[in-house]
């Protein structure tokens, strides 16, 4: 009985010190239990190996003691003591547990050794809790040291269970041989043959255009004619700069006898070029289109030939340097300034459609220039190259960048093909970006999506992120596709013919369609298809109807361009103003142009103070002078009723002699000194004695004159 007493005084006293006994053995004492953790975490191994003998002859003895009382105590006493041993034992076993994670491998070992001297009751399970214990062990030994330091977070419901599954069965699903084969070439990109959709992967969200497309507010208030229209590209700046650099080198040349020039001059120069290119005349000799005969009478009534090659000779936006200068610094340096300006005005007049290509465009130019380009893929070969973002719908030049060839250290150019899209689609958001193999690669469309843009566009086979998956074409039918995917990419390898295919990254496509017609294209080279053209079909309007005259002066080749993409613009913004006009015509766009050159000749033609020679060009300016305004500011010309009685009076009157030039062969003039040796082809009226114009006296006759 006194046995039996000292047992149940015992387990009180192991009940009362259970908060303070949490990392020690059970059975000792309160004091002993402190010493025996400290002395446990910060002793040598030797220490603990002898530790835990002592530990075991001490637990052997009092189990043994314990076990020989037990029989004698009461059925009901055993079955408390068991109930009350077993919930002790779990709850102490759990705060050893999470104890155990943060403590050395030894300090573990020793602590399951000791918990093996329980009570016999308890003893089933423990030896299930140690088994437990040795699998924990071994992961933690695997674990990373960052893994065992890592917060508890109570929100979070770990999911390992499933995605140790998931990955199990992807595992089992794919390959080694199939995942080496969507690994890119430079080994940093995975592909995959599953959609995202299908792997549950990031699908990155579609961007929302925040402009209106069309024709900008601006525009629209502004577009009152087609020559209002026009000159929205055209800025007071603009005409500033070409009024008067053209007057200084008019300065420059013609000294005292030149006559300062104004807008309406230059309206009418550019109206002229404009209808030669309406006319497919822009290589045609300019005097055959003045030719009285077979000419156009629109160009003669607008002003005479020489004063057209005149304003061609004089004509200038850049102040003229002898020698080198700036341009040794920058090869753009003569159109820097205006090129700048107009394009700063493309933008601020259309907003363009949700699909914008970016390309470039060659400008056929011969002659001597620092950055000429060879391009044999174009049908001029030879000339400036331009970098174009336009609207794939209306092929409106929305952002234009000369090419200036490589740097002045000779190197070249690194990822110039992003570089040339990034700036072209500067200021655009929620747009697809189309672009040719020059252009795509992977970190284009992933800059391209943190831009909030998305990207379409064919692939070179050498860039080293693709897989060789895609490559090969070996056994491949024809018309078959082949998809991978990454989680903001997805790439196809289509088969045209046998032993070919063609490569193509989008960003904007996230799944593997393919159309059901005869082709089987996949629904990426469709839409590649419908929205690439862009700026070549820029490039073919502009050259069916160019002003583009033959000159040795690069940048009268740039300023002739931009005076194309100018009308093609204007046409465009007109005809979303309003759409109905000319609509049962087909060729509304030479209508339009015509009418712009009419419109930008017409002010010039009307302060014409004579009146051409062919009945033609006359009654244009009879026409022209009938229709202009008694309040408009210009000077107003004579009419033709006072124009035709100077004719008459000068026909009563009877003309002084003249000389007359000959078609006979040239000599020398027969009053200049005979060191001069002036040769002419100039005779006297009355004695055909050869003289030079400085020695003869010239009277103007008109046309009917001359003929009496």
């Amino acid at each position: 009985m006194k046995r039996r007493f000292s047992v149940v005084e015992s387990l009180v006293r192991l009940f009362e010190s259970r908060e303070e006994k949490r990392a020690a053995t059970l059975h000792t004492t309160d004091g002993f239990m402190e010493e025996e953790r400290d002395a446990t975490l910060h002793t040598s191994d030797g220490f603990r190996e002898e530790e835990r003998d002592v530990n075991l002859h001490t637990h052997e003895g009092f189990m043994e003691e314990k076990r020989d009382s037990t029989p004698h105590t009461r059925d009901g006493f055993m079955e408390e003591e068991r109930a009350v041993t077993l919930h002790t034992i779990d709850g102490f076993m759990e705060e050893e547990r999470d104890g155990t994670l943060h403590t050395t491998d030894g300090f573990r070992k020793e602590k399951r050794a000791a918990t093996l001297h329980t009570t016999d009751g308890f003893m089933e399970e423990e030896i299930d809790l140690e088994e437990e214990a040795e699998s924990e062990e071994e992961l933690f030994d695997q674990a990373s040291e960052t893994e065992d330091n890592t917060e508890f977070d109570p929100d979070y419901h770990s999911t390992d269970g499933e995605e140790e599954e998931d990955e199990e069965e992807d595992e089992e699903e794919v390959p080694s041989e199939v995942e080496a084969a969507y690994q890119s070439k430079n080994r940093n990109i995975l592909w995959t043959s599953t959609t995202p959709s299908e792997r549950r992967g990031r699908m990155p969200a579609r961007c929302i255009i925040k402009m209106t497309p069309g024709p900008t507010r601006f525009a629209c208030s502004n577009a009152e004619d087609i020559k209002s229209t026009f000159e929205l590209f055209f800025p007071d700046e603009i005409k500033k700069i070409l009024i008067e650099m053209t007057n200084l080198e008019g300065k420059h040349v013609f000294r005292k006898a030149w006559k300062n020039l104004d807008w309406i001059d230059l309206q009418a120069y550019f109206g002229l070029l404009i209808l030669a290119g309406v006319y497919r005349s822009h290589h045609e000799a300019l005097s055959s289109l003045w030719n009285s005969v077979s000419g156009r009478a629109i160009f003669r009534a607008t002003m005479p030939l020489k004063t057209f090659n005149m304003m061609s000779r004089v004509f200038c936006f850049y102040k003229r340097v002898a020698g080198p200068g700036r341009e040794k610094h920058d090869k753009l340096a003569p159109v820097r300034e205006i090129w700048e300006k107009w394009v700063e005005r493309l933008p601020l007049m259309y907003n363009p459609g949700p699909n914008v290509t970016v390309d470039e465009c060659l400008v056929p130019f011969r002659g001597r220039c620092p950055f000429k380009q060879y391009m044999p893929s174009k049908p001029s070969k030879y000339g400036i190259k331009i970098w174009a973002a336009c609207d794939a719908r209306s092929s409106y030049a929305w952002n234009m960048q000369i090419y200036t060839g490589k740097a002045a250290d000779r190197k070249p150019e690194k990822n110039q093909g992003m570089r040339v899209v990034l700036d072209m689609t500067s200021g655009l958001q929620g747009h697809t970006i189309t672009c040719d193999n020059f252009f795509t690669s992977y970190a284009l469309g992933e800059e391209l999506l943190q831009r909030k843009m998305s990207m379409i566009g064919t692939v070179r086979s050498n860039k080293p992120e693709l897989p060789p998956a895609l490559l090969s074409v070996k056994d491949r039918p024809r018309l078959s596709s082949k998809f991978a995917f990454t989680d903001t990419h997805a790439l196809v390898s289509y088969c045209p013919r046998k032993n070919k295919n063609v490569l193509l990254m989008s960003t904007f496509h996230r799944d593997a369609e393919i159309s059901s017609k005869d082709h089987k294209k996949p629904q990426i080279i469709l839409d590649y298809n419908q929205t690439k053209g862009g700026v070549d079909t820029l490039d073919k309007v502009v050259a069916t109807y160019t002003c583009q005259r033959k000159t040795h002066r690069w940048p009268m080749v740039i300023f002739f361009n931009m005076l194309d993409v100018s009308a093609y613009n204007s046409f465009v913004l007109w005809m979303e103003i309003n759409p109905t006009w000319q609509k049962t015509k087909k060729h509304r766009r030479r209508l339009f142009l015509e009418e712009l050159g009419e419109a930008l000749v017409t002010p010039y033609m009307k302060r014409r103070h004579c009146l051409p020679r062919t009945l033609a060009s006359q009654n244009m300016v009879k026409e022209a002078q009938a229709c202009s305004s008694v309040n408009e500011a210009t000077p107003q010309p004579p009419s033709y009723s006072k124009v035709m009685e100077g004719h008459e009076r000068s026909l009563r009157k009877k003309a002084p002699l003249s000389p007359v030039s000959t078609p006979s062969k040239r000599k020398r003039c027969q009053v200049c000194e005979s060191k001069k040796s002036t040769k002419t082809s100039m005779t006297c009226n009355k004695c055909n004695m050869y003289i030079c114009r400085s020695h003869a006296v010239i009277t103007s006759y008109c046309y009917t004159c001359k003929k009496v």
